[in-house]
């Protein structure tokens, strides 16, 4: 779930690796190939190494994408993400071309993977397995993720305000909880903790009362097995970790226990299972990426809860810390005047970073988005540049110039959500006729994909293309000092420029203009690979300028080889998005590359002048 619905309660609070298991069969049920490309997908799984996400040539990776998709949670297509997979390959091509995104969280349901206690639905494994070949057919990383939000939808009954999804049908009559109600709740997420059979059903889980938590790591197992031997080995490289459990939360708590006893206690115990049952259905080379209690990151202080796995100790190469982020205060409407500004989520998403170096091991930032419809909606814009900037680096714009070396390191995120049935479901609410869902995510009143279908049936975006598909360090030949990007993505009429380049650098402000640009700092490694990053697709190549250490060029050229210091090409999967590739032959030396598009045939004197600024520029800083 996006987290929002939880956080929305609050309103109201204030106001009142991959080896293959010994014995599998061969994958001979995947025929399809990955992209032949070994810049990206080198036959290794990724690693985290040094608090980053690493690939098997040593560059450090940002994953940037979306969750695909919410309509997982719905039953028109039987908890699947897709109705088939061709529409699949829909999504993953236009989510590739048009999203900018090599990466998704990959949403799965438990009730539709184990409808009967103790028996798997290998069918639906087998379409769930097709659905996100799609994905991996065109160079996306795939994490799956077991979902679930109001722990499940046979909670409710059909005349219910809201609905649920997760746990089956089996879980929820095992329990004998009360008929829910929320009681006076105006937003969804209040039933989390408001609503007693919600809470109740939850805190039966974190128990494993009725042996749920011991069906669900079954389940898993099976599924992760299944994904394992079902999937090439090119295949399963691409799947980078899983995802446990979506936004986990105690539902209540034992006497004298509190949000931070119930992580150490309970939750974290939970991951350490889950991680042996990836183990044993031969993940043991990927990381899980285990989410922290719901709350411990609220931007709302009388909901923000001790946690962030505090007593977890060291997680490691073996564990992710993976987070979620609203604005909540935003979302409500009422506790945020205004829009978003130029820094406005530096320090939440600082406070990311921070926690993830501490437990020593990568972050990543799973879901984050804002309404596209309603009475907040207008703020989507601002608020969503605000947390993209904060993703890039943890400084504003307007200190990023005079202090890079405090940058951070660049975060991985996937937005939710990347739903291509977006205003065209056709949902029975809890199985009711009378209250068919089509408008929205066709889920408890939300709006949040980034895309829809127009009236031919072609994939568009919903948001600012110069927002969505952005430019990126995808790949990082060494180690990233300092990243930043100036999307110049639109509010209205109004063009949001936050990161202005400096007076002291004049040659470089007149060859940005009035352009995007984003600039990457890095200390070069010992291998042979290029450093990438992603190109906007409305970045076309003889408008696209790059000023190097390495070079500088306008309209950069194919890549023909490690000879070539500034180049581009194709991204995996043939969509036609382009990636830009700067090749160095050193190891520790400091790098930089400003890339705009801002530039119109520009001098050469202006080239090599913004270059001379540039270049004491970065000796100055790093």
């Amino acid at each position: 779930m996006s987290n929002i619905r939880a956080r929305l309660l609050v309103v109201l609070v204030v106001l009142s690796g991959f080896l293959t298991v010994a014995g599998a069969p061969p994958a001979t049920a995947a025929t399809s190939a990955l992209p032949s490309d070994s810049l990206w997908f080198d036959g290794s799984a990724l690693t985290v190494h040094n608090g980053r996400f690493t690939d098997g040539q040593g560059r450090e990776i940002v994953l940037r994408g979306y969750n695909v998709s919410g309509e997982t949670k719905l039953e028109e297509n039987s908890g699947l993400p897709f109705a088939s997979v061709a529409d699949a390959r829909t999504s993953a091509t236009a989510l590739r071309a048009l999203g900018g995104g090599n990466a998704v969280r990959f949403l799965l349901s438990w009730a539709h993977a184990e409808p009967v206690r103790g028996q798997v639905d290998t069918a639906y494994l087998a379409a769930v397995t097709d659905q996100m070949r799609a994905f991996l057919d065109e160079g996306i990383r795939v994490f799956p993720d077991f979902h679930q939000d109001l722990y499940s939808r046979h909670l409710f009954g059909a005349g219910s305000w809201y609905t649920g999804d997760g746990a089956p049908k089996w879980a929820v009559d095992a329990g004998s909880y009360p008929a829910e109600s929320c009681g006076i709740c105006l937003f969804w997420g209040q039933n989390i903790t408001q609503n007693a059979a919600v809470q109740k059903a939850q805190y039966d889980f974190w128990h494993d009362t009725y042996g749920l938590q011991d069906a669900f790591l079954a389940t898993a197992r099976t599924t992760m097995t299944y994904l394992q031997q079902h999937l090439t080995a090119a295949e399963f490289a691409a799947v980078t970790g899983f995802d446990p459990y979506n936004e986990p939360y105690a539902g209540s708590y034992d006497s004298g226990q509190t949000s931070r006893t119930w992580e150490r206690d309970l939750l974290w115990p939970f991951y350490v299972r889950f991680r042996a049952a990836m183990d044993a259905a031969g993940w043991q080379d990927k990381p899980a990426f285990v989410e922290p209690g719901l709350f411990w990151n609220s931007d709302i202080s009388t909901q923000k809860q001790e946690g962030g796995l505090l007593d977890a100790g060291t997680l490691g190469p073996r564990y992710v810390f993976n987070t979620h982020f609203y604005d909540q205060k935003a979302i409500s409407g009422i506790l945020m005047w205004g829009k978003a500004a130029d820094g406005q989520y530096a320090s939440d998403f600082g406070a990311v970073r921070d926690r993830a170096a501490s437990a020593g091991t990568a972050a990543l930032v799973s879901e984050f988005g804002h309404p596209l419809s309603g009475t907040v909606s207008d703020k989507a814009p601002t608020v969503l540049k605000a947390m993209y900037q904060a993703l890039d680096s943890r400084l504003p714009g307007a200190s990023w110039w005079s202090d890079p070396a405090a940058s951070g390191p660049v975060l991985s995120g996937t937005q939710w959500q990347w739903d291509i049935y977006s205003g065209r479901h056709h949902e029975l609410m809890n199985g009711n006729p009378d209250k068919v869902q089509t408008s929205g995510d066709a889920w408890n009143g939300e709006d949040l994909s980034a895309v829809d279908l127009d009236g031919s049936g072609d994939v568009t975006l919903r948001q600012d293309a110069r927002l969505l598909d952005r430019l990126y360090p995808s790949a990082t030949a060494g180690t990233t000092l300092a990243f930043t990007y100036e999307d110049r993505s639109r509010d209205g009429s109004t063009t949001l420029a936050w990161n202005p380049v400096p007076s002291s650098l004049p040659h470089v402000a007149q060859l940005v203009g009035a352009g995007r640009y984003g600039l990457l700092v890095w200390r070069s490694g010992d291998g042979t690979a290029p450093t990438e990053l992603h190109l906007p697709a409305s970045f076309p190549t003889a408008s696209t300028t790059v000023v190097s250490d390495l070079g500088t060029v306008c309209a950069p050229p194919a890549y023909t080889g490690a000879g070539t210091p500034v180049a581009v090409a194709p991204e995996p999967g043939g969509t036609g998005s382009r990636r830009l590739l700067l090749s160095d032959t050193d190891a520790g030396v400091l790098h930089y590359a400003l890339v705009t598009d801002g530039a119109t045939t520009p001098s050469a004197d202006l080239l090599s002048a913004a270059r001379s600024e540039l270049a004491g520029w970065a000796a100055a800083h790093f």
